[in-house]
């Protein structure tokens, strides 16, 4: 925490400036309400202590100049003798709360760390805002396969332990939704669950994203923001696509899982934090460690405990149960009444190679309750994409993946947005994955 002293009188600053130190905290003074403003100007500020009475500008109008610069910052009013009513005033108008002098410094630490605590719950609710058009609902976890009962049963035993989980699994075979199951089942679960992907975001953005930042850490950084870290702590942070993270983000994200702290950018001040790390991936990470563009000391730091997530293929026996679950979960936002899928209907999609996974199975079911014209979805009513050419014993997954997605970025005439639908995946991640097998346009 980065904390300003604005007092006119040399001795308060002295004192409170060193006290704080002490504590740990970053200090910067300022003997004047001018002073204050300009150093506002070029740092930021998680809290400004301001003396209420000073000579040029006092405490009140500095606070107001200051919160038109950063609105984030916390402002502590000291107050004198015959002052207390203008503190009460200056509360009334944005201060967090007021100190009369001498000031006690045991209760100047209380009302710091309550101001701490505040700050975390301010930016989560920033955070839940951002997130509320895709706020997660419990979804039913179909394991009637018993390749899925399997993981179901590894879930469990996972959950009850703090170690860092790996899940593996090609794209859309729910790794994040089984991340959301065992942080819900585990001891942590009254706390927050934050999830990144790492392949939707560009170097520069996603460290910024884990670490947050401070006011004026780079163009454009007009305020500070809290990191992913920060916010996961006490609770669990979901790293997804963990593979697509730069090497030079993989260095500060191994010293945060063996130190347990990090400072936002822009600033040199440790933060500590206790995270629950669960991360996932679709690519060979051994691989990666041998054509170097993953670190092998991050690769055991996070693969204490691995999940493998088959592919919908691997798990015909859950098809039916997932369609049926689909349309459940789909009609309750739609004004038509589907009962289910026709036997013939079903045959085709149990025949079907299911590139894309249960998140392709979703969208071709969403889109035959669109086009289905009476209450049971039939065969024309599931258009599917060309199956890929047959597996070989020794032909490579991550070929046929790159034929797939080739096929259908030719038929979408290369819209990315329509391919990426088709797909059942996001837009970023077909170009990780277009930049991953070297696609082009022919």
């Amino acid at each position: 925490m980065h904390i300003l002293i604005v007092d006119d009188e040399d001795s308060q600053r002295t004192l409170l400036a060193g006290y704080l130190k002490k504590k740990g905290f970053a200090v910067t003074t300022a003997a004047s309400g001018r002073e204050a403003i300009e150093k506002n100007r070029t740092e930021g500020f998680d809290l400004a202590i301001l003396d209420l009475k000073m000579p040029d500008i006092d405490g009140i109008e500095t606070m107001a100049k200051m919160k038109e610069v950063d609105p984030q910052t916390f402002f502590l009013i000291l107050t004198g003798y015959g002052t207390v009513e203008s503190a009460v005033h200056a509360m009334k108008i944005g201060a967090y709360d007021y100190l009369s002098k001498p000031v006690n410094l045991d209760e100047l630490e209380l009302l710091i760390e309550r101001i701490r605590s505040d700050q975390t719950v301010h930016a989560e609710l920033e955070t839940l805002r951002e997130e509320i058009a895709e706020q997660f609902k419990t979804e039913s976890f179909v394991a009637e396969s018993k390749a899925m009962t399997e993981v179901l049963h590894l879930m469990s035993r996972i959950a009850k332990s703090d170690a860092t989980v790996l899940i593996s699994g090609e794209s859309g075979t729910g790794k994040e939704i089984v991340a959301r199951l065992i942080h819900q089942a585990s001891a942590r679960k009254q706390q927050r669950f934050v999830p990144i992907s790492c392949a939707a975001l560009p170097e520069t953005l996603l460290e910024s994203e884990l670490f947050g930042y401070e006011r004026g850490a780079f163009t454009g950084a007009d305020k500070r923001k809290l990191g992913k870290f920060e916010l996961a702590h006490r609770g669990t942070l979901f790293l997804d696509e963990i593979g697509d993270v730069p090497l030079s983000t993989q260095v500060k994200l191994l010293r945060v899982l063996q130190e347990f702290s990090f400072e936002r950018l822009g600033s040199t001040t440790p933060i500590e934090v206790d995270v629950r790390l669960i991360s996932a991936t679709n690519q060979d990470l051994k691989k990666k460690i041998q054509e170097g563009t993953f670190r092998e000391d991050l690769f055991y730091r996070i693969n204490v405990i691995t999940m493998h997530l088959p592919a919908l293929r691997e798990r015909k026996e859950d098809i039916k149960p997932l369609v049926e679950h689909f349309i459940e979960k789909l009609s309750q936002r739609s004004t038509r009444k589907i009962r289910g899928v026709s036997k013939a209907a079903l045959d085709k999609l149990v025949r079907y190679d299911w590139p894309g996974n249960i998140r392709e199975l979703e969208n071709i079911i969403e889109r035959a309750m669109v086009l289905c014209r009476g209450e049971i979805i039939d065969v024309k009513d599931v258009p599917l994409e060309a199956q890929p050419a047959a597996r070989s014993s020794g032909e490579r997954l991550q070929d046929v993946e790159k034929q797939h997605i080739t096929t259908v970025l030719g038929k979408a005439g290369w819209n990315l947005s329509k391919a990426a639908e088709r797909l059942g995946i996001h837009r970023n991640t077909l170009r990780a994955k277009i930049k991953e097998y070297g696609i082009t346009k022919e």
